[in-house]
């Protein structure tokens, strides 16, 4: 069964990550078999809620999973997926970061 661009991106991210079908459906509020038909499927559509969770979790951007001529994370792309996460992260794990990024500045 032949698979899309994003199917193959899946895979290789969840399986770089050490993750399995099912810990991926959990952190992005999806079913395990949801997360398999994107993966094997020749022709995957996901909602652009459920893109957005996958990339977050895979730590890479909705742009580069959606792009079928892109097979490398750029360090600009992973850059903009952190910061995606830590916008969303709650106060006090913003702080945590933020006192983090101050002991390694010095």
């Amino acid at each position: 069964m032949a698979t899309s661009a994003l199917g193959r991106k899946l895979r290789e991210l969840r399986k770089g990550k050490g993750q399995t079908l099912d810990e991926l459906a959990q952190k992005t509020e999806s079913s395990k078999s949801y997360i398999w038909e994107l993966e094997n499927k020749p022709v995957a559509r996901p909602s652009a809620e459920k893109l957005s969770r996958i990339a977050t979790v895979l730590g890479v951007t909705q742009e580069f999973l959606m792009d079928e001529t892109r097979t490398e994370v750029s360090i600009e792309e992973r850059d903009k997926a952190f910061f995606r996460k830590y916008q969303s992260a709650k106060p006090e794990v913003r702080e945590k970061i933020s006192r983090i990024l101050d002991v390694l500045d010095e």
